[in-house]
């Protein structure tokens, strides 16, 4: 199924409330007066395991994101926004899809074509599934995708995209024979982003630049780990390399990347008409996988839950919109719940591009809360987890989580380890309110339930959902 084009966007004119937040517009080039009528162009940037807390204008207090920091003072920083999974592959499959991902059987990442099969996943999300990128190439614009794909052994280029350089499909590399790849990968995956910015600055373009920081491996320069000198004393040798530095100069490395593409966009006079968009895909990764560490010193910021686990901290991270004259600048959106299967919606409508009515959609159109307008949803969230989530025991959410209004709900299908927050007053998710709250919990869980009942079937690890540490058995005396 295929989206079409509106051809009589109307671009808004008002810039001015965001001009104090730029350099002097003697500083960059004039739009042209083709590049003004054009719809917006658009720039996805996301990070992989990246925490909620790990940015400057996200309250680290260590972080050193100035560009990325830049943005958010240009931009909309929305601080109640979701992916639709705390691991990758599920993720990226409800930004692209606008879809729940357990809905087309991705529920977890994708691996080897044996260990897809033994948890019940395709070899890659199913290429005939309508795309964001479908409904962008077929209003005329020219898509691109550079960097992380991980959404299966299927090309890019089958799901709506005409351009394409990536790693991680279906276990391949087409950076492979890159000296030092891991190392220069934010540079190497900006250079394909900026190449696609110069060559279709003529014309509308979307892209996505999905990094490989702050995922592992992490293997940043001592110049790179230079100004986190702070993490690396030793009282013997002074010359101790903590998993923070690591993490961190990988993190500041991504963020000088992130802004050489927006100063692309500067040089090419694109700058007023490029929406840019900014997000993780999930939480940050745990420290006690050993092959991870480095990538295990990220932040979920104040929130209990960190990738693979559904309290917050999996599954809520940043996002930053930025629209000069059109998403407002320097505000923080504490209110409007977002979500990743929103993305296909809202991106369609900033770019006048229509959506059949017929598509199937999990998301909604939430375009009016990025251009100011903050709202309630009109749609629950879900989310499941059918494997073990790994590191400390706080952590280990229930498989399942619903979120609707200020409520959240977690359980296991069994209706076990039921958990019930209010999110706004209880962002820890440390008062289990469900016992005080049997109605809303009535309600929520035969929701949830009848969700999880309709989806296609497929594996469920044992340990599912549970909560449960080794404890030294008691014995006499």
């Amino acid at each position: 199924m295929q989206c079409s084009s509106r051809r009589d966007f109307l671009q808004v004119a008002a810039r001015a409330a965001a001009a104090l937040a730029l350099p002097s517009a003697l500083e960059l080039p004039a739009a042209s007066a083709d590049a003004k009528k054009r719809p917006p162009n658009v720039v996805f940037i996301l990070a992989d395991d990246l925490g909620w807390g790990d940015l400057g204008c996200y309250g680290s207090k260590v972080a050193k994101t100035p560009n990325l920091d830049r943005l958010a003072s240009e931009g909309t920083r929305f601080l109640n926004f979701y992916v639709n999974s705390p691991v990758c592959s599920p993720t990226r499959t409800g930004f692209m899809t606008g879809r729940f991902p357990s809905s087309l059987r991705i529920h977890a990442h994708f691996a080897t074509p044996e260990q897809n099969d033994k948890r019940g996943l395709p070899q890659a999300l199913d290429p005939n599934t309508s795309t964001l990128a479908d409904c962008m190439r077929n209003a005329d614009y020219t898509t691109g995708h550079f960097g992380k794909w991980h959404l299966g052994d299927v090309a890019p280029t089958e799901y709506g995209f005409d351009e394409r350089r990536v790693y991680s499909m279906g276990g391949e590399s087409e950076w492979e024979g890159t000296e030092l790849f891991w190392r220069r990968s934010s540079e190497l995956i900006a250079d394909e982003t900026i190449a696609f910015i110069k060559a279709n600055r003529d014309k509308p373009f979307y892209v996505n630049m999905w990094t490989h920081a702050t995922h592992a491996p992490l293997d940043p320069s001592d110049e790179q780990m230079k100004p986190f000198s702070d993490f690396r004393t030793n009282r013997v040798s002074g010359t101790f390399t903590t998993p923070h530095a690591v993490y961190h100069g990988a993190l500041s490395e991504m963020d000088r990347n992130v802004g050489r593409v927006l100063a692309q966009l500067d040089e090419s006079g694109l700058r007023e008409n490029t929406i840019v968009v900014f997000s993780s895909d999930n939480g940050p990764e745990d420290i006690h996988i050993s092959e991870t560490a480095h990538s295990g010193a990220g932040s979920s910021g104040p929130f209990r839950g960190r990738k693979r686990s559904l309290y917050e901290g999996g599954v809520r991270t940043p996002f930053i919109a930025r629209w000069p004259g059109h998403i407002p600048a320097g505000v923080v959106d504490a209110q409007t719940v977002l979500s990743g299967v929103d993305f296909l919606q809202s991106v369609t409508a900033l770019c006048g591009v229509n959506v059949p009515k017929d598509l199937a959609l999990d998301g909604e159109d939430m375009s009016a809360a990025w251009k100011g307008t903050q709202r309630a949803r009109t749609k629950p969230l879900f989310w499941e987890r059918r494997f073990t989530v790994i590191g400390d025991t706080i952590h280990m959410s229930p498989m399942m989580a619903m979120r609707e209004g200020k409520w959240k709900l977690l359980m296991n299908p069994d209706r076990s380890r039921i958990e019930l927050y209010d999110i706004p007053a209880d962002p820890m998710e440390v008062d289990n309110l469900a016992d005080a709250n049997q109605g809303i919990v009535i309600k929520m869980s035969e929701h949830l339930l009848a969700w999880h009942a309709a989806l296609p079937k497929s594996p469920i690890a044992p340990n599912a959902g549970a909560i449960a540490y080794p404890w030294p058995e008691a014995s006499g005396g």
